[in-house]
This record gives structure tokens, sequence and C-alpha cells, in this order.
């Protein structure tokens, strides 16, 4: 039997067993949703990365919050999206909030990646996002809220050139072209959604964010990467969560230009403290320069 939160938001988040997507789900946690975590490290030692579900949901409850996990491989072929969500419908509510943030991210070159990775980049950052989409949405319509997010990434960008000067970001080509797909799909979909009261949107760091990930496959700081902190990402992921879909909705978003564009003051994970260093008046977006991917 699903429990009476009729009053609460639910959200659910992939990827959420670290980095970007635990801190959208910690903040989420925060502002008073029953967050469902999903992703495929269950507990601590699962993965060769810092990080877990069960960690994750113990940060939110110990907080306050609500949270379950769920253990899914986003990458499988035949991945049944309506079985995914069922225990978090069944446990919590109707979704009101979808996080696509998982990621498949090979730095392969263009003429050596093999098609086995070419088709899990484009199932975990393609295909999987636009089904999970696909299941939450008619409930989204019916109620005449909710919102999807899409986590991108600056590998989408086009390279500027010729001449060209990859740097950190050659074998990008297979990841960055499916995070391209990503925001033009995400487009798309907002604009056939437009009026339903239900907002589509992708979200990309704008500098380097420094997760587990980002820091075990580059050293950041030696390639001269400006670096933002989470907060600023995660605030960004919130107000595009619960801002006015009339507005809000079909961007292909970067995070400090979004708070930058909104004024919007910059918290903590808890969405209590005002972070030092990095409100909009404290980062002048032009006069910032920012690498290709």
């Amino acid at each position: 039997m699903a429990a009476d939160n009729s009053s609460q938001k639910v959200a659910v988040v992939t990827g959420a067993s670290r980095g970007i997507g635990k801190a959208i789900a910690l903040r989420l946690g925060a502002e008073g949703c029953a967050v469902a975590c999903v992703a495929r490290t269950l507990g601590d030692g699962d993965s060769h990365l810092d990080g877990s579900l069960e960690r994750t949901v113990a940060e939110i409850v110990e907080a306050g919050g609500m949270a379950m996990p769920v253990v899914a491989d986003l990458s499988a072929e035949d991945i049944d999206p309506s079985a995914i969500l069922a225990p978090v419908i069944g446990a919590f509510g109707p979704i009101d909030y979808l996080v696509n943030n998982a990621a498949a991210a090979y730095y392969t070159p263009y003429a050596e990646i093999s098609a086995k990775r070419m088709d899990i980049a484009y199932r975990v950052n393609v295909r999987t996002p636009w089904l999970m989409a696909q299941a939450v949405l008619p409930s989204m319509i019916e109620r005449g809220a909710g919102s999807v997010l899409n986590i991108s990434s600056g590998s989408a960008r086009h390279p500027q050139g010729p001449p060209f000067t990859l740097g950190q970001t050659g074998g990008a080509a297979a990841y960055g072209g499916s995070k391209a797909f990503l925001d033009r799909a995400t487009t798309g979909g907002a604009a056939e959604l437009y009026g339903t009261g239900v907002s589509l949107n992708c979200l990309t760091p704008e500098a380097a964010v420094a997760t587990p990930g980002a820091v075990a496959r580059v050293d950041l700081e030696a390639t001269g990467h400006i670096i933002e902190p989470m907060e600023t990402m995660i605030e960004a992921a919130w107000v595009l969560l619960t801002g006015d879909p009339a507005v809000l909705t079909g961007r292909v978003a970067y995070s400090l230009s979004l708070l930058h564009e909104l004024n919007l003051p910059v918290r903590d994970l808890q969405g209590k403290e005002l972070v030092e260093g990095w409100q909009p008046a404290d980062f002048p977006i032009d006069k910032l320069k920012f690498p290709n991917g």
C-alpha cells in the first residue's frame, strides 16, 4: 500500500550513488521530497569508485528526509522503466520529478571505439532517459504538473576549428555525440509537451565539477579547467525542476549562466546557507572562458 504522502513531492534520481546525482538527491531530500535513488551500486565496495546508494539514502534519512534505494542497470538492452519505477510509486506515490543523471562517459578515439561501447553510450545517455521520461509522463500530464531534467555535458559542444586543439576532450565523439542527441531530444519533447504543465530540460555544468568519476579520469586542476562547486550545479537543477513550466522548459541550460540570468542565490546542499564566493555577483559570466569540454 502506498504511503499517504499527498502533499509531498516524489523524486527519482538516476546515478544517485555518487557525484552530481547524489548531490541532487540530497538537495531534493532536504527540500522535503521523498527520493528514490537509482544506480547499480547498492553498497560500499560494489564499485571501484567511492559512493553507494545505501550511503546516499542514509545521508538523506539522517538529515530528516525520506529516501529509498533502487538497484538497476540502466545500460541493459531490455530495460523496463516501469519495473524500476513500480516500487517507488508503491512506496511514495506518483512521481513529480525525474532526474536522468546516470551516464556512460567513454573517452575513446573516434577511429577506435567499439560498437559495444557506442551501444552502451546510446542506451545510457539517450535511450534510457527517454524511456524513463515516457514512463512518468502520462501521470504528470494527467495531473498537469511535473518536471523531467536530463543532465547533459559540455562534451556535447561542437569543437571549435580548424585548427582543432582538443586537449582533454579528445575521444569524446561518442559521449559528446550522445549528449548532443539528448539535448536535441529534450528540446523537441519540451516543444511537444508545452502547455501540459510539464517541463522538460537539460542542464550542463558550465565549468568542471570535481565528481568522483571526473577526478578518477583526469587531473582537472592540471588541465586548467575552471572548477565550479557542486552547489552551483545543484541550485540550477533545483530551479529547473521547480520553476514555472510555461517559462523554464525546453532549455539546454548551463549552470552558471542560468544562475546569472535568473540572479538566483546559491545555497548549500541542504538548501539553507549561502555559498560564499559563488553568488551570481561573484562570477561575472562574460569574463569567464570555458573550454570546449
